[in-house]
């Protein structure tokens, strides 16, 4: 863990407890009990979960992470330099917002000016002009398989990393830098439906998805597409045509290519988002849905366990009614879901019983604490623990979670025991399990109460 998430966790929060207690609770004088806590839906906005805006200050729709391009020329201007002045005013902005940032960087994006590094373009790179879409020559397609750009893209990934791997202003990056957009394609230029292929070679895409792997432990990275080259590495997917171009039998549907890589479970330890398809943006909404083309929605999430998707529509313009609630829904129904369904309080020793009703794991290893308040609402005493969230598999067991507290220094009384797992991001959105007990606010479960004579 970074020394900023280290101080991030440690960092006091002012504490407004849940109303009522869990059923059942009560001071445990002998050996620790057994106390059910109720479920209730989660909130919609919980982190690195949901739909996202393209990054700004929205009221119209609850969410937890941005998203946003970034051209690899502004911050790479030579073959070893690098300014992250571009980068660190999104990531800042974004934070300000009590966000995390999803991202990507590019060197050809049809309708934008050139993000290759000039200091390439002045050494004669080879690129190419094109049309399609909307693009009428205003970017360019670089030569993928000049050493001089291939060497670019490793020293780039590699200072990248060392800098921002586990900064918890990040939630997640997706690989970007190759393809229109970013996006791992050339399409048409593919050499099937133009006779000319841009992509680069295979041992290029080795490279890069080699050195991205080798410079990023922390951060979770997602890549375009399943293929033979990442299906085992420890990066995730995202699917950028969801609901739209996901579901098999078609051989370039996102999840028949899992199927074809022998990826269908990957998901279990490494992130999948997207973007909801564009067009399907809005009219999915609909009921009933207005959309000319499109693919179930809830079925796309069953079977790709996508943690998180792009849909700006419903940010800007934005719903009403009961086209907001089910996009609402939507929403709430990506990535974890996590309740604890059971607390065993002792003076010595907490356990908790947690399960995961969601779509897919929490993926990152933040830290659980646990805090004894007084009678006055007062936090007057704190547990760090070695609990993760991270990992809790949809559909399994609960997971057991026990550590031992000291409660030799408090007055004898009555203490409310609550938990909560905190955001590395100072001012970030709190984890908020879906109980009853929660304070969606400050994040802080109540478990139950013990007493201490």
């Amino acid at each position: 863990m970074s020394r900023a998430m280290r101080l991030a966790v440690a960092a006091t929060a002012a504490l407004t407890l849940a109303a009522g207690t869990p059923a059942a609770a009560h001071p445990t004088s002998g050996g620790p009990q057994w106390t059910s806590l109720s479920y209730t839906p989660a909130p919609a906005d919980n982190p690195l979960k949901g739909f996202l805006p393209y990054a700004g200050s929205y009221q119209t729709f609850p969410y937890s992470m941005e998203w946003f391009y970034l051209p690899l020329r502004d911050v790479m201007s030579g073959p070893r330099q690098f300014r992250w002045d571009a980068l660190e005013r999104q990531l800042d902005a974004i934070a300000a917002r009590g966000h995390q940032a999803v991202f990507r960087f590019y060197l050809d994006y049809p309708g934008k000016p050139t993000g290759i590094p000039q200091y390439l373009l002045d050494q004669g790179l080879t690129t190419h002009a094109y049309p399609d879409f909307g693009n009428n020559g205003v970017s360019v397609a670089p030569d993928y398989n000049d050493p001089r750009l291939t060497e670019a893209l490793e020293n780039f990934i590699t200072a990248f990393g060392r800098r921002y791997d586990g900064d918890p202003r990040i939630g997640f990056v997706t690989l970007g830098l190759i393809g229109f957009w970013g996006e791992w394609h050339t399409w048409p230029y593919d050499g099937y439906t133009q006779p000319e292929n841009w992509m680069p070679a295979t041992d290029v895409l080795v490279k890069v998805l080699s050195r991205y792997e080798a410079a990023f432990d922390r951060t979770r990275l997602l890549a375009r597409y399943p293929s033979p080259e990442n299906k085992d590495l420890n990066i995730g997917y995202h699917d950028d045509s969801f609901a739209f171009e996901t579901l098999p039998p078609t051989s370039w549907h996102f999840v028949q290519r899992l199927i074809d890589n022998g990826v269908t479970g990957k998901w279990r330890q490494q992130p999948v988002g997207g973007e909801l398809r564009p067009e399907i943006q809005s009219c999915l909404w609909d009921a009933p849905v207005s959309c000319g083309q499109y693919e179930d929605y809830a079925e796309s999430v069953a079977q790709t366990h996508a943690s998180w998707l792009i849909n700006h529509a419903a940010f800007e313009p934005g719903f009403t009614g009961d086209k907001r609630g089910r996009a609402v829904a939507a929403s709430r129904a990506l990535g974890y879901e996590l309740t604890v369904t059971a607390a065993a309080l002792g003076r010595d020793r907490v356990t908790v019983r947690v399960a995961n009703r969601g779509a897919a794991p929490f993926y990152y290893d933040w830290r659980t604490e646990l805090a004894a308040v007084d009678g006055k609402g007062r936090v007057v005493r704190r547990w760090p623990t070695a609990w993760t969230m991270a990992g809790i598999q949809p559909g399994a067991d609960a997971a057991q979670l026990t550590t031992r507290i000291d409660t030799g220094d408090l007055r004898d009384g009555r203490y409310t025991i609550v938990m909560r797992v905190a955001n590395p991001l100072p001012n970030g959105t709190p984890l908020r399990f879906a109980n009853t007990t929660q304070d969606t606010r400050t994040g802080w479960l109540t478990l139950g109460t013990v007493s201490v004579r």
